[in-house]
């Protein structure tokens, strides 16, 4: 499939850079309003460079349109490509605010073309290895999960140095403004969405806890740096999530079942170590085995890529899902439904700052298949 890829800022590299591990997919041309970011960008990954949304949509080469624009340009840009018969891959979130998700996907349903949202980890070695072993048993049945996606105090890193191999600094002001629930709760919780189904209440609870992080002219002071979320599945499954830039770096996610528990220790790693243990009685005594069991992960056939600055993900992976879903004729894993319940459930908890606790579910999807190397 012929791509387009809208923005070439900081996140951009991340794509360029393992869009090789996946040859079905053809980089035609990239769009960028800074002249200098879409020349560069475009001559590293061999595209041609163009100054406008318009004028990429103009190339009637190009099938698919890869959204890495600001978050609060996500959809007027993704409107645009579906508007104009592309399928679309965005970067998170599909939208800043829920209904304008909504319109997405309806737009979409409409035009006869097929959309999806990062995060795409769940299409990842360590998470279809977790969830292989929790289908096999490993745990029995699953009863609580427990999430963290923390990343230390943000405030207190030299993050204006922080630049990738193009030179592109690190949007810190979008990060703060738009707050790192938005930014980074989808990556656990679509792990947890697609292993378990459809989520249907959300209790949460967020808050400003350093204020002083925020840079001078920040349109949004009350963005949340700590979110905690208690959260209901459809299956009778619970779990807890935890985002903040403030507690140390922690982005492990464990399962509890009634035989055992089964932990990832980094779900910012696709081939993160998953190791589980198993529930033992031995007369009147039950506990967990103190050795834990490491689980061989699947092989995807694809390459590993190289560690992103915190990550080792392979971000190119959620736009080859979406092109094989068409290719196939089959449905995405990671596509319109199951991203906006995704949307909907982390917009939920980062409003909680604002707008109260508990929250009822309205979207859901049918769960997506494992991927078949790890079935």
């Amino acid at each position: 499939m012929r791509i387009g890829i809208v923005g070439c800022g900081y996140v951009a590299e991340f794509y360029g850079n393992t869009l090789p591990l996946h040859p079905e997919l053809e980089l035609v041309a990239v769009a960028d309003r800074d002249v200098v970011r879409r020349t560069s960008f475009a001559r590293t990954y061999g595209a041609t460079p163009v100054a406008s949304v318009e004028e990429l949509l103009a190339d009637d080469r190009i099938e698919m349109i890869v959204n890495l624009t600001n978050p609060r340009g996500h959809h007027d840009v993704t409107r645009a490509a579906l508007a104009a018969g592309r399928h679309v891959y965005s970067e998170k979130p599909l939208a800043m605010e829920f209904g304008e998700a909504r319109e997405l996907v309806e737009l979409a349903r409409s035009q006869g073309v097929e959309l999806a949202c990062a995060p795409c980890s769940v299409l990842g070695e360590a998470a279809q290895g977790v969830w292989r072993a929790i289908r096999g048993g490993t745990v029995g049945t699953p009863l609580l999960a427990y999430a963290e996606m923390d990343d230390g105090l943000l405030s207190a890193m030299n993050y204006r140095d922080w630049v990738n191999d193009s030179g592109v600094p690190w949007p810190h002001r979008d990060e703060f403004e738009v707050g790192c629930t938005i930014e980074h709760a989808a990556y656990s919780l679509s792990w947890l969405l697609a292993m378990f189904g459809p989520a249907t209440r959300v209790v949460s609870f967020g808050s400003v806890q350093d204020p002083g992080k925020l840079p001078p002219g920040a349109r949004d002071g009350q963005a949340p740096d700590v979110t905690m979320a208690a959260i209901r599945f459809a299956g009778g499954m619970v779990a807890r999530l935890t985002c903040s830039i403030i507690a140390p770096h922690d982005h492990e996610l464990t399962v509890i079942g009634d035989r055992g528990v089964i932990s990832v220790h980094d779900t910012w790693d696709y081939f993160s170590s998953v190791r589980s243990r198993r529930r033992l009685s031995v007369r009147r005594k039950t506990f967990l085995s103190p050795v834990p069991r490491p689980h061989r992960l699947p092989k995807s056939g694809v390459a590993k890529p190289r560690s992103s600055g915190a990550a080792t993900m392979d971000f190119a992976r959620g736009p080859a899902e979406l092109a094989a879903s068409v290719r196939e004729r089959r449905p995405c894993r990671i596509g319109a439904e199951f991203s906006l319940h995704v949307n909907e459930a982390v917009l939920a908890i980062h409003h909680s700052v604002h707008a109260g606790a508990e929250y009822e579910m309205t979207t859901s999807f049918t769960p997506p298949e494992p991927m078949p190397w790890a079935r």
